[in-house]
């Protein structure tokens, strides 16, 4: 179960990627990064976590590293 915190940090992520690509909202960064749309929204709801697939296709869409997206998302490792 994900925290709130987390799922807001997670959010704030996804947040940060619309704006970062411009996109209005996430059926355009699902088309984007060619997932379903649930998948963002899973995992914007802390329903589902930010898998590799996901984090590596967010990375290829930004050139943001890995590392600097988890840590957008409150998920980096020490």
């Amino acid at each position: 179960m994900k925290t709130n915190e987390s799922t807001n940090s997670v959010a704030h992520m996804l947040d940060t990627v619309l704006e970062l690509l411009q996109l209005k909202n996430d059926a355009a960064l699902s088309r984007a990064l060619e997932v379903a749309p649930p998948v963002i929204s899973k995992v914007r709801n802390g329903v589902q976590p930010l898998g590799s697939t996901l984090l590596v296709k967010l990375h290829e869409a930004t050139g943001i590293t890995t590392k600097e997206i988890k840590a957008l998302a409150g998920l980096a490792t020490q």
